[in-house]
């Protein structure tokens, strides 16, 4: 078909826009260049109206800067269990206290990797829980814990000593008629601040073992009675024993102030008018193994206390101070249900 032309024979240009209205009237297309209510295309009259560079090409539109927008604040309170979980153990919080392992390095039981293998293998128990999470921290000063079962005492300002008293000393921190006594001994200890006091009391005329501490709780359950104790006792008695006198003790001697027995008896020698024997008893009352051996006809020449629960005099000097293992300090807590 021929385009009509105008008068300087040149097409008629309105003409070709009103052909492509009526193509898309045929067709249902939209015209091109407006925008339909349906659609919504852009019009490409506003394109050609667009800047362009030297070229005669568009320019390309310039990045927007992204829109930050203000965080939305809720004042809504959380849940009180929010993402909580059932089978996680309570415990001590992560941020306070010591870490485990380097608690037991410092209490003496092993190096820090040792004592992380002892919790990993399930030995170690804090507050009455088995620990197997490696990098718990706990309070060292509430904390109870044990390896082994036997507890451990994680308290550096807690000594327990144990002194082998000579014969003739005094079982005082001091003595107002200058006898020679057991403060002389720990003096140096006490003038560095230590506070020590001796756990019971042994006569004078009696040596051996004797617990020095300043643990107060320690002390106290090892001199009540009700706890029960044990100590042991090598004597040296005048005669020789016969037969009955073991079983005699065993079943109980009536004193002045009530009965009283040994738990075991043991005769170890007879020699020159002498018998040596070993006892063991859970009574603290004064002068008590003397009496005994009194009451059966046998005075006793030479009194030595070797043991007390688990702790052993052993082969200690006279007059010499030793710090307790901690399996002796772990056996006392053990004997007095600390």
């Amino acid at each position: 078909m021929k385009k009509p032309a105008r008068r300087d024979g040149t097409p008629d240009r309105n003409n070709k826009r009103s052909d492509r209205s009526e193509s898309g009237r045929r067709t249902g297309r939209p015209e091109a260049g407006k925008r339909t209510e349906r659609s919504g295309a852009p019009d490409r009259s506003s394109r050609s109206a667009a800047p362009k560079n030297k070229h005669g090409k568009p320019k390309s539109a310039k990045p927007q800067r992204a829109e930050v927008r203000a965080p939305k604040i809720s004042n809504a309170k959380p849940a009180r269990h929010q993402h909580a979980d059932p089978d996680r153990r309570s415990g001590p919080p992560q941020g306070d206290g010591v870490r485990l392992q380097k608690v037991l390095a410092q209490a003496g039981v092993a190096s820090r990797r040792a004592a992380e293998e002892l919790i990993a293998q399930g030995r170690v128990e804090v507050d009455g829980r088995i620990v197997i999470e490696q990098g718990l921290r706990v309070d060292p000063e509430n904390a109870v814990v044990r390896v082994d079962g036997v507890r451990v005492v994680i308290q550096k300002d807690l000594v327990h000593l144990a002194l082998n008293k000579p014969r003739g000393w005094q079982s005082t921190m001091s003595d107002d008629l200058g006898r020679p006594c057991v403060g002389d001994i720990v003096s140096e200890r006490v003038a560095a601040g230590q506070r020590l006091f001796h756990v019971g009391r042994l006569d004078a005329d009696t040596e051996g073992l004797l617990l020095l501490t300043n643990d107060g709780d320690l002390a106290h359950r090892l001199m009540h009675p009700s706890f029960e104790v044990s100590k042991t006792y090598m004597a040296t008695v005048a005669g020789g024993l016969e037969r009955g006198v073991g079983k005699k003790l065993r079943d109980g001697v009536e004193l002045e102030d009530g009965p009283a027995k040994v738990d075991t008896f043991t005769l170890l020698d007879i020699n020159e008018g002498k018998s040596l024997v070993r006892v063991t008893l859970h009574e603290g009352r004064k002068h008590i193994v003397r009496r005994l051996f009194d009451a059966v006809g046998h005075p006793v020449i030479r009194l030595v206390r070797t043991d007390i629960g688990p702790v052993a005099l052993g082969d200690q000097r006279p007059g010499t101070l030793r710090v307790l293992g901690r399996g002796e300090v772990g056996g006392l807590y053990g004997a007095v249900g600390l």
